[in-house]
Parts: structure tokens; C-alpha cells; sequence
């Protein structure tokens, strides 16, 4: 059985490491989840970050992304909330609830310093930067992965990217290390 991970709204946040994440919760390496809270904060920053996008286009990119992956939502985690203690913000509770209500082992985020890991190994799990939890995918099954960054590249149409273009725009997303080992794998 693969491990489960919660993908917290800012790693949601950038389409194209979105993409790659959503994609590699489809490939079975890992069972992705989130919350309609955690898209509720990812979308409502979108709308603020990027006025230009039309409200109709981007309810269309949720809509899309709840149906990306089978059984991704988590619920049932709210009355765990207030109970939990020792969390930097307070408003990520709900994250580390979720993650505790479907037994995640990894909370996916950018940011570290808002789930220390001396309170999340409280509950057998740990927060990794996606560059962390990409490696670690690739160390996994880097043919998959490779595959999933392949396909990735191929799905982009407007504007048409190429393989390198894909790579390169994750690692301006914060995927360094990642990127130099998609690099490697993929001959570019």
C-alpha cells in the first residue's frame, strides 16, 4: 500500500508544480489528499495573486483538480482541531488534522517552519518541501517519475513547452535538487 500524503495549499498554489503533484498522485507511487479548506485557501489566493484570471476559469481549474485524483478528499478532521497545540499558526491546524483523520505520513509544504516535526511525530508523520518529496519520489521509481515529467511536457499546448522549459519552470518553483536529477534521468 503506497504512503499518504497531504498536499498543503501552497504547493497547490503554482500550476505547473500543481501539475506535476496532481500527476504524481495519479502514478500510485503515493495516495495524494487534501481538504476543501486547503483548496478553499489555494484557490483564494490564486483569485488575489491573479486578478487577470477569470472567476469561471478558475472554478473550472478546481472542479478539474477535485476530479484529478479518486478518493483525495479528507473529512471528518474538524473536531480534531481544536485540540491540537503547539503549531506556529494556528490556522494550519486543519492540515495536520486532516493528515492525522487519514493516517498521512507526509505533510507537503513549503512551509517547514509552520509544522515542526517535534509536533507532527507526535502523530507518526513529517512536513517535507516538495524539492524533498520529489527526490524522494524519483529515488522510488524514477522511471515513473520521469514518465509523469514526459507527459507533463507533452499536455502543453498554450503555450507549447519543452521538456526542458518543464524542468526548468520547477525548479524556478523551488524543485533545485529535483530538477538537476530530472535532468540527469532525462538526458537534458
Amino acid at each position: 500500500m503506497p504512503f499518504v500524503v497531504v498536499y498543503d495549499a501552497c504547493v497547490l498554489y503554482p500550476a505547473p508544480l500543481r501539475d506535476l503533484l496532481v500527476r504524481l498522485g495519479r502514478t500510485g507511487l503515493c495516495q495524494v489528499k487534501w481538504t476543501r479548506q486547503i483548496l478553499d485557501e489555494c484557490f483564494r489566493n490564486i483569485a488575489a495573486q491573479r486578478p487577470d484570471l477569470a472567476p469561471e476559469k478558475l472554478l473550472r481549474s478546481r472542479e478539474l483538480l477535485e476530479q484529478a485524483i479518486l478518493d483525495v478528499h479528507v473529512s471528518g478532521h474538524e473536531s480534531l482541531i481544536d485540540g491540537l497545540t503547539g503549531l506556529p499558526d494556528p490556522d494550519d491546524r486543519h492540515v495536520v488534522a486532516a493528515a492525522i483523520r487519514c493516517g498521512a505520513q507526509v505533510i507537503v509544504t513549503f512551509n517547514l517552519k509552520d509544522f515542526p516535526n517535534a509536533v507532527l511525530a507526535r502523530y507518526g508523520m513529517e512536513a517535507q518541501h516538495p524539492d524533498d518529496f520529489v527526490r524522494d519520489l524519483i529515488d522510488l521509481d524514477a522511471a515513473t517519475v520521469t514518465q509523469v515529467v514526459r507527459a507533463q511536457a507533452a499536455a502543453l499546448k498554450n503555450p507549447p513547452r519543452t521538456l526542458s522549459e518543464v524542468v526548468e519552470r520547477l525548479r524556478d518553483q523551488g524543485l533545485t535538487v529535483s530538477a538537476s536529477m530530472l535532468e540527469e534521468t532525462l538526458g537534458i
